[in-house]
Parts: structure tokens; C-alpha cells; sequence
């Protein structure tokens, strides 16, 4: 099978989204998804939002949301995952590049989530998305999938990775 899907994996703060969102910029093709970014207040994380390349906003998990989903002291919010990440994983033609920043426990908490990434990655688009090191079961077969090359980050890799953006350009 074709390698369309490349996932960048890695430990926390190694430079995934930073790699992606300068390869995303460099493409010449139209992209849609997402990214995550951290919420900070008075210099401290207090949680990540969801930006969408269309420019949409929601908070993906913050420590002042009371929910039954959790990772460490952070309260998962799994409507804005469904009402601004699923959509925009779901390009309107089929010339996109797909950006999913990332595939992780937060996110994977959302059903929707999970059968929407499953279907974009059986389709005919290229997505290019960060995922966890670390996971449960289904993180694990997503990195296991013969369509996806799985490429560990590091900060002294990150800058050469770049040119991975080449594999996306027409």
C-alpha cells in the first residue's frame, strides 16, 4: 500500500506542531484540520485550545472544566473537539491536505473523533498529523496501519524533517 499518512510522533514539547505547522505553510496545496496550542495564564498551563487553518477556536481541555473525561488535572472537552476539530478534518473538495494536531487520549476520548480520523485516513487525502508516543490500543494500530510512516521527532532532527513536506507537494 501507498504511503500517504505521515505521523510525527515524540515526546512532549519536541517540536511536532512547530514541525507541521512550518510544513503546512511551505505546501502548495490548499490544507484544512487542526492544531492544538496551550492555554497559559500568568506564565502557567492551564490547558490547550483547537485551531482550525480556517481559523475557528474552542478549548480542547482546560483545568476548570468539570468532565468526566480527564488527563492529569486537565477536564476534557469533548464538544468543541466534536463541533470544531471533527469538522474541520472533513475537507469540502478533495484537494486538501489533512492536518490533525494531534491524535492523542484528549482527543481520542470523542468517538466522532476516532471514526472521522479512521475515515480520513482510508481516503484518497494525505494527512500529516503529530500522535502520541504513548497510547492505548487504537493510537497503537493508527501507527501500525501500512499506509502511515511514523517518524520519531527529536530537537535534533526537527529542523531536517522539514523537507518532509516535499511528499505533499503536486
Amino acid at each position: 500500500m501507498e504511503i500517504k499518512n505521515i505521523l510525527f510522533t515524540g515526546p512532549p514539547r519536541c517540536g511536532k506542531s512547530t514541525l507541521i505547522h512550518k510544513i503546512v505553510q511551505k505546501i502548495n496545496i490548499p490544507a484544512t484540520g487542526f492544531f492544538t496550542r496551550e492555554i497559559r495564564e500568568k506564565g502557567r498551563r492551564v490547558g490547550f485550545s483547537i485551531n482550525t487553518l480556517d481559523q475557528r477556536e474552542g478549548v480542547l481541555a482546560h483545568e476548570r472544566i468539570k468532565s468526566r473525561w480527564r488527563v492529569g488535572k486537565y477536564g476534557v472537552n469533548l464538544s468543541d473537539i466534536d463541533r470544531i476539530a471533527v469538522p474541520s478534518m472533513m475537507p469540502a473538495t478533495l484537494d486538501r491536505l489533512v492536518v490533525i494536531d494531534e491524535i492523542g487520549k484528549m482527543e481520542c476520548f470523542s468517538k466522532l473523533f476516532k471514526k472521522t480520523l479512521e475515515g480520513v485516513l482510508d481516503s484518497d487525502l494525505p494527512v500529516i498529523a503529530s500522535i502520541a508516543m504513548k497510547g492505548d490500543r487504537f493510537i497503537q494500530n493508527i501507527k501500525k496501519r501500512s499506509d502511515v510512516q511514523l517518524i520519531k521527532v527529536t530537537p535534533q532532527n526537527r529542523d531536517e524533517l522539514e523537507n518532509m513536506y516535499l511528499k505533499f507537494n503536486k
